[in-house]
């Protein structure tokens, strides 16, 4: 049964201002609060004894549209005040509790995705921090807490044995004096170089940016209980380039250890472009060089050219995924070739983790997918391999969903033989209920200049021989002769992954759901359409919930 604590509220005046406030002593886990997207945000301001204020805007309402939380662990024990600027009979709303309200219809709501990362409650953008530690994978991120709309940055916080049944902790890093917290990473730093733990207890360090109206700068925090409590480093910020740039925009750093050189590497996103900074201790930081060309949340890696460790280039990203192939000397990034694009559609802001057993070079990436009135906004988009391969246009990066999504898959449909569009609809159409599916095929065109495949309506595929367009991108296969397609889909309850050609290109899209009327009807399930085409190598799975 929910233990519940009401609150007598106290309203102060304040020259014309009003407040409403309320004190307790936290016993319970939880503090659960009514959120209405149809309420002006107004100031809500958490106040404790050894504990850092936070003041945050929110939504309270008396009719709300659904229910948020704050985890209460910081304030056990303690007296906690509340002040709020908005409505006295919507803070009057707010209770603790030992459980989150509504939790027992979490990961069961209607257009929760399901096999593909979404918060418990309200808004999340970027992967943030992510790295591999002792066995688990951490995913940090950009999250309101508050609703399910952008505001009130802070580090979310999810772990995984698998990259895909994942965790939600409480989340590590709130706004403060400095600023809202802004993106940023993590690596380990094994031998202790920054000091801030022990050579028995080195520390996880992580970099990130406090964005306030005036600059952004960017700060370092710490953890020594393996990514699950970060502390600030007092010396904040370690790196103030607003003067310099004369700009803003000065933001996302991305950390890693380099390893020729025996020093930390710092790839921050400022003005027009990516700046590299070197350091030996992760406090102090030296300016080295800068590359034009990008915007927000850089990334800087090296990868083996089919696989052959003695040819060995690097990729610089953006947070469009557009990216340039060069050489790194542990300061200056030279560019030989790009910019490049691999992938489109809905995915932003990718991220690659740090410290992967094995080399594996994995990235997940943020799509701003909308659930459809669900209190959450936003997903993760699924975990993929890079690689560097050499193709007729040069040596390109290469993304393919991680080995460990195929642990997910059940079959329900597999064809080898060449079957005739409308032969393959039928088979197909018969799997429609499942929730998650996997179709693998390859799609090939006799004389068709144009051929493609719908879902429900949507188009997924569309491809135009003649002018060597993919759902109006530039695309031609690597036999340049070739009048086929391999497409690889992923589709959950509320978007849609296309990778082509085991990963040359891929591209992901909201699922829509069109409605079938009689002006405009609309064929439900799969759908390849083109002039006398056969579809071959077909491989339909279900795809299970990460949720269960």
């Amino acid at each position: 049964m929910m233990k519940r604590i009401l609150f007598v509220l106290v309203t102060l005046v304040v020259g014309f201002a009003q407040a409403a406030e309320l004190s307790f002593k936290v016993k319970y886990k939880y503090l659960n609060l009514p959120i209405s997207q149809e309420v002006e945000r107004c100031r809500l301001t958490f106040q404790a004894k050894g504990v850092d204020d936070l003041s945050v805007v929110a939504r309270l309402s008396t009719e709300p549209d659904y229910w948020v939380f704050k985890d209460l662990t910081a304030y056990k024990g303690k007296t906690l005040t509340i002040t709020f600027d908005g409505s006295e009979e919507a803070l009057a709303q707010v209770y603790q509790a030992d459980t989150i309200r509504d939790a027992q219809k979490m990961y069961h709501e209607k257009y929760r995705p399901q096999f593909h990362f979404t918060t418990r409650r309200g808004w999340i953008n970027d992967p943030n921090g992510c790295i591999w530690h002792d066995g688990l994978y951490h995913l940090y991120y950009q999250h309101n807490p508050f609703e399910r709309e952008w505001e009130n940055m802070t580090w979310g916080h999810a772990t995984s044995p698998d990259l895909l049944h994942w965790t939600e902790q409480p989340p590590v890093l709130h706004p403060d004096s400095l600023g809202t917290m802004f993106s940023g990473s993590a690596v380990f730093d094994k031998d202790n170089t920054s000091g801030f733990g022990t050579k028995k207890n080195p520390p996880l360090v992580f970099a990130y940016t406090a964005d306030r109206s005036d600059k952004e700068t960017q700060c370092i925090a710490y953890s020594l209980d393996g990514g699950m409590t970060l502390h600030k480093y007092e010396g904040n910020p370690v790196i103030d380039s607003h003067e310099k740039w004369q700009t803003h925009d000065t933001r996302d750093p991305r950390l890693f250890w380099y390893e020729a050189g025996q020093h930390w590497v710092l790839v921050l996103n400022e003005r027009n472009g990516h700046s590299i900074y070197t350091s030996d201790d992760l406090r102090d930081w030296t300016y080295q060089s800068h590359v034009n060309g990008f915007w927000e949340c850089p990334d800087l890696f090296p990868l083996a050219v089919d696989g052959n460790p003695n040819d060995v280039r690097w990729v610089m990203l953006g947070a469009s995924y557009t990216y340039m192939i060069g050489r790194f000397d542990g300061k200056v990034f030279t560019p030989e070739s790009g910019k490049h694009r691999f992938s489109t559609g809905a995915i932003y802001a990718a991220q690659t983790f740090n410290n992967v057993p094995e080399g594996r070079r994995i990235q997940i990436g943020w799509a701003n997918i909308d659930h459809r009135g669900m209190p959450f906004r936003g997903q993760m988009l699924l975990p993929t391999e890079l690689s560097l391969r050499t193709t007729k246009e040069g040596v390109r990066l290469v993304s393919k969903p991680i080995k460990e999504v195929e642990t997910l898959l059940s079959p329900l449909y597999n064809s080898e033989s060449a079957l005739k569009e409308q032969d393959v609809n039928k088979a197909l159409h018969a799997y429609l209920k499942q929730d998650g599916l996997h179709l693998r095929a390859t799609l090939n065109l006799t004389y068709a200049t144009s051929a493609g495949l719908k879902f429900d309506g949507q188009t997924l595929i569309d491809y135009d021989l003649n002018r060597n367009t993919l759902n109006g991108q530039f695309y031609s296969p690597q036999d340049p002769t070739s009048l086929s397609l391999t497409m690889d889909i992923y589709i959950d309850r509320t978007s849609i992954e296309v990778f082509i050609d085991d990963g040359l290109y891929s591209f992901s899209m909201d699922r829509k759901r069109t409605i079938s009327t009689p002006q405009r009807p609309v064929t439900k399930g799969f759908e390849f359409w083109g002039g006398d085409i056969n579809v071959t190598d077909i491989q339909l799975d279900a795809i299970e919930s990460c949720w269960l």
